[in-house]
């Protein structure tokens, strides 16, 4: 073989090596592109007696809310970010005799809170759960309807959430939510923004009750079912 073809020889062999490589480095890469997080509240951790006041059954129109969410007796609720418990002890009793309401919350103050309410008020269907910001925690196939109450916007990692949340799900649970309108660091967040998050977790929106929910036009309830 002369001098010149065993170069050009040597020079293919090189160059495919060399590509080989390289796709092999391209293949190993691994994903560099994440999306960025949109601005929450911080979850509150102040005085939980503020939000039992007088007026908020009826600002709430808190029968007819769990009326449309399907919440009467025998069934199973998850109470997502629920506080004081406000929520939690009107629909246990909504439930009675045999259905369970399940109190989530990320404070260890309010999960104490709730536990001293529900012996106070003898609600033994109340049961708690210490969430974490990506996970409600609560049972597999257990629940018919859920109420997430001025919590949505506080939530840290929401579509992780609402992803979790689908495999708690009973057949045609429903899972409503109530926030105020906002930027997502003010306590509040957009409806739009909601409805996008929650769709992309693997739901629908069916129904809208902005109605409902007090007269200053700045909050919303929207009503979602699992796809």
């Amino acid at each position: 073989m002369s001098n010149k073809r065993w170069a050009a020889c040597l020079l293919g062999v090189l160059l495919l090596l060399a590509t080989g490589a390289t796709l092999s480095i391209i293949g190993q890469a691994p994903a560099t592109t994440t999306q960025q997080q949109r601005k929450t509240s911080p979850p509150y951790t102040g005085d939980l007696t503020i939000f039992d006041y007088p007026e908020r059954d009826q600002k709430l129109h808190i029968n007819q809310l769990m009326d449309l969410l399907g919440i009467n007796s025998g069934k199973s609720v998850a109470d997502i970010g629920a506080g004081s418990g406000w929520f939690t002890v009107r629909a246990a009793r909504r439930v009675l005799p045999a259905g369970t309401v399940y109190a989530v919350d990320i404070n260890p103050d309010a999960i104490q809170y709730i536990e001293d309410r529900a012996k106070k008020e003898e609600l033994s269907n109340i049961k708690t759960l210490l969430g974490t910001s990506d996970d409600p925690r609560v049972p597999s196939d257990s629940v018919d309807a859920v109420l997430l109450l001025k919590t949505y916007h506080e939530v840290a990692q929401p579509v992780e959430l609402m992803k979790r949340l689908r495999a708690s799900l009973r057949p045609d649970a429903r899972v409503g939510i109530i926030d105020r309108k906002g930027n997502g660091e003010n306590h509040g967040v957009d409806k739009q923004v909601v409805i996008r998050e929650v769709e992309s977790a693997g739901y629908k929106l069916v129904e809208e009750h902005d109605d409902l929910v007090k007269d200053d036009k700045m909050d919303y309830f929207l009503i979602f079912v699992p796809k």
